[in-house]
């Protein structure tokens, strides 16, 4: 064999082996498919890793939410909102026109929704899927009743609420970086806001939250991970009034919320429990902004921030009555 043939030869195979057969360190040849089957190995290993620090950090979360009892201001915001009804007169104009638009969004939900829904619980529920389509369609209704509410006229009577709580609270300082104050001791005392009106849902979070509520097809286990998702996700909201009236930049948000977001996420949780009661979704995103008033307010006490005694009768040093009962659970 001539010189040319030799080296034609040596490159041909030469070319094969590297087109094959990789060469390991040791000198030795590894098929192709055994390399593609390692990367497979290896990226099963690498989704495992995720899967198991995402349960371990979800767990985390839990933990701490059950732990910081910030679950208990929704519900203290429904008992002081019914007990303070100077509160009620500036609400009553945008809750009629919100249970106007609730009769027709609900009348259009349950007319192109329900039956397809009703046929995808038939799968979970056997013959009780036609009730149970019913607080599904409900709370659907109710959640796009609210976002388009809040777009175009329930933001500056949430943000109101919550000032007004806050400086019955004693709060006039903070409340006093977003609007003006008007005289003193009771009564109403919002003057002009000094701040653009709030729109606490993202376009982000609606189709979030609607993409995720068919979870609650599957019984009590679809329920539970729905609220607890996106209460994790939408507890930090219900602040934005509170960081928008501290000044706080994007930075500081973030590390408030991330130094609270078990409490957020308990907190947020709460609320979207509450807004699956058929037909109350307004009444409990006004006692909510009541609740999250309650606890800004109490976060500010225990912080040592300056407190106007002389704003309300009932403004005081002392945390709100619902902070005692946190406080009280948080030394259990």
């Amino acid at each position: 064999m001539s010189t040319s043939e030799q080296s034609t030869t040596l490159r041909e195979r030469t070319t094969r082996l590297n087109d094959s057969e990789p060469e390991d360190g040791k000198g030795r040849f590894t098929s192709s498919s055994q390399a593609a089957k390692d990367k497979a190995v290896a990226a099963s290993r690498d989704t495992k890793d995720i899967a198991i620090q995402q349960v371990r950090q979800a767990a985390t979360i839990g933990s701490e939410a059950v732990a910081s009892g910030a679950y208990l201001y929704p519900i203290g915001g429904i008992y002081y909102l019914l007990r303070h009804a100077h509160l009620w007169k500036p609400l009553a104009k945008p809750m009629l026109l919100t249970a106007a638009l609730s009769v027709v969004i609900t009348s259009i939900m349950f007319f192109f929704t329900y039956l397809p829904q009703a046929a995808v619980l038939v799968l979970f529920n056997g013959p009780l899927a036609f009730v149970t389509a019913v607080p599904l369609v409900l709370g659907e209704s109710s959640t796009i009743v609210l976002f388009l509410a809040k777009a175009f006229w329930l933001a500056p009577v949430l943000d109101n609420l919550f000032d007004e709580v806050l400086l019955a609270q004693g709060m006039t300082s903070i409340v006093a970086q977003g609007r003006e104050i008007e005289g003193s001791g009771t009564g109403s005392r919002l003057g002009k806001a000094l701040m653009a009106p709030l729109h606490r849902f993202s376009k982000e979070g609606i189709i979030q939250y609607i993409l995720s509520f068919p979870l609650n097809f599957i019984p009590i286990v679809g329920t539970v991970f729905f609220l607890f998702y996106n209460g994790n996700k939408q507890g930090p909201n219900h602040h934005a009034r509170y960081f928008q009236l501290k000044r706080m930049s994007d930075e500081q948000k973030k590390e408030e919320i991330r130094k609270k977001r078990g409490s957020y996420t308990a907190f947020g949780t709460a609320v979207l429990a509450l807004n699956l009661i058929p037909g109350a979704s307004i009444f409990f995103a006004l006692s909510s902004t009541v609740g999250a008033a309650l606890w800004a307010a109490d976060m500010e006490k225990r912080a040592g921030a300056q407190v106007d005694v002389n704003a309300s009768p009932e403004a005081s040093r002392d945390v709100s009555e619902v902070g005692k009962q946190v406080d009280q659970k948080r030394e259990l």
